[in-house]
């Protein structure tokens, strides 16, 4: 009998043929003249097109939202044809691929911006680090916006959602997880405005509900998902003082809109599965859409929740960089190809393209 995880599934208006999601990755080798995907961004999700939806790193909704160096955009006519060459080689192979709309916020470094400080909610720096494309180095001091600047970040994921759509993806997922714009302003260690978008939970999930109401009205409520990170300290972000209460409040806005899928990271981002089962449990049971797990799963486990109707889903992420044929192994529960040392961030087609299918493996 087949698990369900390789069973079709259906999450909005997004038809999967297994339940193998391939998650967000950044891998730095977008063109560094102009944000644009490559020919071997191209080669890349061409050739992990196996999973039932790939979700593609994240691609900055604007120039001001660009946090590392080398990073695809999806807010120029480049970028939307380049990101079309990509869509198109998915396509061809039977895939489903999800952009991921992306603004870093704070987590970024003057370097990348012109000279230009960071945006966040507020002003404060994170005690985290970016890739400026020669190494690593502190994220720089932020300027909070003005109340009259939100719409116009707002307006940059409407529009970015309607280049997604000329670019032919599937879907959208919004990134408000892992300690990034959103995120930031939903949560109380880095929200400290005074106005509409600061203070109680009901003001700071507003900024959620306009980026998603904006993202709906381009590529409708069945081709549009949100990623959450509750349990994560990523980016020096901080865990909020009522993190079931605000995370339960975030998600009864995106029941509001009918988003297709949540896609939870479980714990900390990358890190240990280190959260309370029973308020995971109240979060997840609290989505009326698709959900999808992430974070440190392995095939046995992801078989086990998608079995149990814990997730609908599960989504894999490091496992993805060195097995472009992730899905098909874990379906035959074939060995996997060792996890990479070299070539994550960065650099051309070792550690990219390189890595060897089971069928060529075999051969």
């Amino acid at each position: 009998m087949t698990e369900k995880l390789f069973a079709p599934a259906t999450f909005g208006e997004v038809t999967l043929k297994n339940r193998v999601v391939m998650a967000p990755l950044t891998r730095n080798r977008a063109n560094p003249a102009d944000a644009t995907p490559t020919a071997l961004t191209v080669e890349y999700y061409g050739q992990r097109a196996g999973a039932g939806l790939l979700i593609t790193e994240g691609a900055q909704i604007s120039a001001e939202g660009q946090g590392y160096a080398w990073t695809p955009g999806i807010h120029s006519p480049e970028q939307v044809a380049a990101w079309k060459a990509v869509t198109e080689a998915v396509h061809a192979k039977g895939g489903r691929i999800a952009i991921q709309l992306w603004h870093v916020g704070r987590i970024s470094h003057t370097s990348l911006l012109g000279g230009q400080a960071p945006v966040a909610p507020s002003a404060g720096a994170a005690a985290s680090r970016t890739f400026d494309g020669t190494g690593f180095v502190p994220t720089s001091e932020p300027r909070a916006l003005e109340t009259a600047e939100i719409a116009r970040v707002v307006e940059d994921y409407r529009r970015a959602a309607a280049n997604a759509k000329a670019a032919g993806f599937d879907a959208v997922e919004i990134h408000a997880a892992n300690g990034y714009l959103i995120d930031q302003f939903l949560r109380d260690t880095t929200n400290r405005r005074t106005d509409g978008y600061g203070g109680s939970q009901e003001n700071r999930v507003r900024f959620l509900d306009e980026v998603v109401a904006a993202v709906v009205s381009e590529m409708g409520a069945g081709r549009t998902g949100v990623r959450l990170s509750p349990f994560s300290n990523a980016n020096d972000v901080g865990i909020d003082s009522d993190t079931v209460g605000l995370f339960g409040r975030a998600i009864d806005v995106l029941n509001r809109h009918g988003l297709a899928f949540l896609h939870m990271v479980e714990g900390q981002t990358g890190g240990p599965r280190d959260f309370p089962e029973e308020a995971l449990t109240a979060l997840r049971n609290r989505f009326d859409g698709a959900y999808i797990a992430n974070n440190g799963y392995d095939r046995a486990m992801a078989v086990a929740a998608v079995e149990s109707g814990r997730a609908d889903a599960v989504a894999f992420g490091r496992l993805y960089i060195s097995n472009p044929d992730l899905a098909e192994r874990l379906a035959a529960d074939a060995a996997l190809n060792p996890l990479p040392t070299a070539g994550l961030y960065g650099g051309g087609a070792a550690g990219y393209t390189d890595y060897p299918t089971l069928q060529a493996a075999l051969a």
